[in-house]
């Protein structure tokens, strides 16, 4: 049997977040915008599960939109808040070069419209300093967008410091959580100014997630001035049109509730895991890509020596599901764009494997039988 060690891409739902979601789906079937009873259950649902995802990072209900996931969350942010940018001559973004293609590929998008985006590099730690940061703002600096959870080494980011730097200042600060949101709660209840969040990441159908804009603490009033990318109903404060996934939301909020009363015990299991794996393939000789002092319990590259990747994937797909990097880019061959720009050499930076594992499915894994498949890879003498 295939032990799935890429959770990182997705997880499978947990079976009670599929019972609430079924329940949605048949037994309460209103669409929350409708003003019959059904509807008002629907709507009330939803401002239930609003209130309490809010919660779990400090904002208020109506500080939260629904989106589809943090591919839309990301776009709505960054795009969104270019209008504000063009009116005010404030152009310059900060990010890192380890950004999700999410953040990356609208940011390319601002610059190819003359906003100018810098692109921090993390050095071989896969970390950006705050400092780093703080040297490069600007006066006309509008938006700093740095990811929360690297989703290729598992490396945390120092977003709470940096929330807290930031906010004697006019610059917005935008977290990518999709890594790492339920994973390291605390980080986000720091004064971030917007927060991608992603349900399958969590245990949580694929297809929702949403956008935290959270108003600054001096002022009530002040909130991230965002305009919508997309028109068509005016749902979600204007910024997200759209008929509300219900099912899905109500999903969500099952998924957050079930992570956050179990989180000690997750992390705990996927401790476990990581020491499992670290152990039981010493003899296979790896480099372990990224700061370990700063890292999820549940993500772990690995670069084998004179093993390549790709032939890890195809000669061992019957006994491990792994990534060479991000599900949006795994099916190229392409070196990892995060490892390359930690400056790793080129044998490591192209040969990076990502495990990633919810600790119930990785149970079944034989890491002594791995490390004999990675042996079988290398040349002989």
């Amino acid at each position: 049997m295939v032990t799935y060690l890429d959770a990182a891409a997705t997880t499978r739902v947990d079976q009670r977040v599929a019972d609430v979601v079924l329940h949605w789906m048949t037994a309460e079937f209103g669409n929350a915008g409708s003003r019959h009873e059904y509807g008002t259950r629907a709507k009330r649902a939803v401002e239930r599960a609003r209130e309490h995802l809010a919660g779990t990072v400090g904002a208020e209900p109506d500080e939260l939109i629904f989106t589809s996931g943090a591919t839309e969350s990301n776009n709505i942010a960054l795009l969104g808040l270019a209008p504000y940018g063009e009116r005010t001559g404030r152009r310059h973004i900060i990010t890192s070069a380890i950004e999700h293609k999410a953040v990356l590929e609208p940011l390319e998008h601002l610059a190819s419209r003359g906003f100018d985006v810098e692109f921090l590099k993390p050095g071989a730690s896969g970390r950006i300093e705050v400092g780093a940061v703080m040297e490069r703002l600007r006066p006309d600096t509008l938006v700093v967008s740095l990811m929360h959870v690297n989703n290729e080494t598992g490396v945390i980011q120092p977003v709470a410091d940096l929330a807290r730097e930031l906010q004697a200042t006019a610059t917005y600060l935008h977290v990518d959580a999709a890594q790492g949101y339920g994973k390291v709660p605390g980080d986000l209840t720091a004064p971030i100014d917007m927060i991608s969040i992603s349900g399958h990441k969590i245990g949580a159908p694929k297809g929702v997630g949403a956008l935290v804009t959270r108003r600054r603490e001096d002022n009530d009033d002040e909130r991230p001035p965002l305009e919508p990318i997309m028109f068509g109903g005016g749902q979600e404060r204007k910024l997200r049109p759209g008929t509300l996934p219900v099912p899905l939301i109500m999903g969500l909020a099952e998924a957050a509730k079930i992570f956050e009363a179990e989180h000690a015990q997750w992390q705990a299991a996927a401790r476990e895991v990581r020491s499992r794996i670290l152990q039981g393939l010493a003899p296979a000789r790896f480099h372990v890509n990224g700061d370990q002092e700063h890292v999820v319990p549940h993500i772990l590259n690995l670069s084998f020596e004179d093993v390549n990747s790709e032939a890890f994937l195809v000669m061992l797909k019957d006994l491990v599901a792994v990534a060479t990097g991000s599900a949006c880019t795994s099916a190229s061959y392409t070196p990892s764009h995060v490892l390359t720009a930690m400056d790793l050499p080129d044998e490591v930076a192209s040969n990076g494997l990502r495990f990633s594992w919810f600790p119930a499915q990785a149970e079944g894994l034989d890491v002594e039988e791995l490390a004999r498949g990675v042996e079988k890879l290398r040349p002989r003498a």
